[in-house]
């Protein structure tokens, strides 16, 4: 069976207990960065929360997920398995899902614990979101198909949220600035850990604040950053044409006739006679 593992974000005591305990009974990791779950379960270790055990690892990330699943058994699985991601809950915007899919087509059983998300966390530090909101995980990498996206957030009536890499960061506020420099953000970088920061303004007072901050310290950018986009603002509601609004518009019968018969259906010429009487 496998055990779907939250792990912490950045501070090791938001390791939960259900984590710990469901560890001292793994035989077998997966793992996102075999590199990086080796690092934590050394860390737990050392600080005597976790026994040593001598666990088999596997990675299964993004690139290699598909070959993984097309050569495993139903026996590999019979084993007592965990799945870590190298941060926060699995499956956001991780190669977990596919894991899931997998298990789910061949009725295979499976655990999922509750646990850390630097989305949530960041949704509640925010004081922008009170219930609905959309998740894009990180952007696209062209900026092209990046400004596309962020059209489509800049329009939505929810919160956007999403992550972005320290390399992009300046350039995504850039490209956001452009299509509204007054839209509040909100944006936290490396959430609970030691060097963790939030802002909240215009998007315009962030970009202007963050290229100042970069000439003083060339490594402010660096760390994990989720940034919240709040909803636009336009309230208008979409207007329905109705045959009394056709009826009064300054237009020529034929063109009236032609809405009206894509309005209501019938024979243009007839709306057209009956126009001209």
């Amino acid at each position: 069976m496998v055990t779907f593992l939250p792990t912490p974000i950045g501070n090791l005591q938001d390791i939960t207990l259900r984590t710990i305990e469901a560890l001292k009974h793994c035989e077998v990791l997966l793992c996102e960065d075999t590199r990086v779950s080796k690092r934590l379960i050394a860390l737990l270790t050392e600080r005597g929360i976790l026994s040593f055990r001598d666990y088999q690892y596997f990675s299964f990330h993004t690139h290699n997920a598909s070959q993984f699943l097309s050569q495993a058994t139903e026996e590999f699985f019979s084993q007592k398995i965990g799945f870590l991601s190298d941060a926060g809950m699995p499956c956001i915007s991780d190669p977990g899902v596919e894991l899931v899919r997998f298990l789910q087509e061949r009725s295979l059983p499976y655990e999922v614990l509750g646990g850390i998300s630097a989305v949530t966390l960041a949704v509640a530090f925010s004081g922008i979101i009170e219930k609905e909101f959309s998740f894009l995980g990180f952007l696209p990498h062209k900026i092209k198909e990046r400004l596309e996206s962020l059209h489509r957030a800049f329009k939505s009536p929810y919160p956007v949220v999403f992550y972005e890499s320290t390399h992009r960061l300046l350039e995504t506020l850039e490209l956001m600035t452009q299509i509204d420099s007054l839209r509040i953000v909100f944006l936290a970088k490396e959430l609970t850990k030691k060097h963790q920061q939030t802002f909240k303004d215009t998007l315009k007072q962030i970009k202007e604040s963050f290229t100042q901050k970069c000439r003083k310290d060339s490594a402010f950018l660096k760390g994990e950053w989720v940034i919240i986009l709040s909803p636009t603002t336009d309230q208008q509601e979409e207007k329905v044409l109705t045959q009394e609004m056709v009826l009064s518009l300054e237009i020529p019968p034929k063109i009236k006739a032609k809405i009206l018969a894509k309005l209501k259906g019938g024979n243009a010429s007839e709306y057209y006679e009956l126009l001209t009487k």
